[in-house]
């Protein structure tokens, strides 16, 4: 009797633990199903998360977790602000969740891209620990603590953008990323309809090339670029580019007074080299008209 009990103590536990590691291994499988069906639907492969979604995929689930999380903390209210760049760096983002997706598309990698908005999910924010933006932060599967036990990326990275999001992800996940697929400046719609005017064009273009009516064809247009050249080569244009010199400066003692000639030794302001050079131009023409 003792024996049969123990069988069945053994049996029951035996089949209790089948029946967790098969409901751990259906509800896994269930949340990256629908990790992927949201992916699916994003034009960009960008997950958009809310408090709700962070709490169904990260808080929820225990470690370890099948799957990675790239984020992107947004705030829609901060796009104007230009020196944050933050609605370039969403771009560039996206850019590299859509090329990783297209690059890894036949490996089984359980890497996602997601996004946060601020105002949406204020409370997602503080479990991160979020305070400044831009921030990008890698959960992996084993991350218990949103914020003590997930990856920031350096501030001072995304100054390369695509390239430098894409070296973080690798540097920390071993995954590769692959070539950033960046959109053509045109698109096929639109090269078909240069090519369509082209063509159009190609016959009155051609006739004025034969006929000598073309801009090219008037001696005025080589002459300016000739005066052009000369002024910028003995002006020192290309001194002033080069070293950032100013065409004038305020005077010290007198706001109100500009300064256009430097007294001093071992500068010359941009005016100094112009002068000459405009009397210059005006005695050759004025030479040439008296001949």
């Amino acid at each position: 009797m003792a024996i049969s009990a123990t069988h069945l103590f053994l049996v029951s536990f035996i089949t209790l633990s089948l029946f967790l590691v098969i409901s751990k291994a259906e509800s896994e499988s269930e949340l990256v199903a629908d990790l992927l069906a949201l992916q699916s639907e994003s034009k960009s492969g960008v997950i958009h998360l809310d408090d709700r979604t962070v709490s169904k995929f990260l808080t929820s689930p225990k470690t370890p977790r099948p799957y990675s999380f790239v984020i992107f903390f947004d705030a829609t209210q901060l796009h104007d602000k230009s020196e944050l760049h933050l609605r370039e760096l969403r771009n560039e983002f996206a850019l590299v969740a859509s090329s990783f997706i297209t690059n890894n598309n036949s490996s089984n990698t359980k890497l996602f891209f997601c996004d946060i908005e601020f105002r949406e999910s204020q409370s997602s924010f503080h479990l991160f620990g979020v305070n400044s933006l831009p921030h990008i932060r890698l959960v992996g599967p084993t991350a218990k603590s949103l914020k003590d036990d997930s990856e920031q990326m350096d501030q001072g990275d995304f100054s390369r953008m695509a390239e430098s999001m894409a070296e973080f992800i690798e540097s920390r996940t071993k995954l590769t990323v692959g070539p950033i697929h960046r959109p053509p400046i045109l698109s096929k719609k639109q090269l078909a309809l240069i090519a369509a005017l082209l063509l159009i064009w190609s016959p009155f273009v051609a006739k004025k090339i034969f006929a000598g009516q073309t801009l090219l064809h008037d001696p005025k247009i080589w002459l300016s670029g000739a005066v052009f050249v000369y002024f910028f080569s003995v002006s020192g244009a290309m001194h002033n580019i080069i070293r950032k010199m100013p065409m004038f400066l305020v005077d010290r003692n007198d706001p109100n007074k500009l300064v256009f000639f430097y007294q001093g030794s071992g500068m010359q302001l941009g005016a100094e080299g112009f002068a000459p050079s405009v009397w210059r131009c005006l005695l050759r023409f004025s030479f040439r008209s008296g001949r």
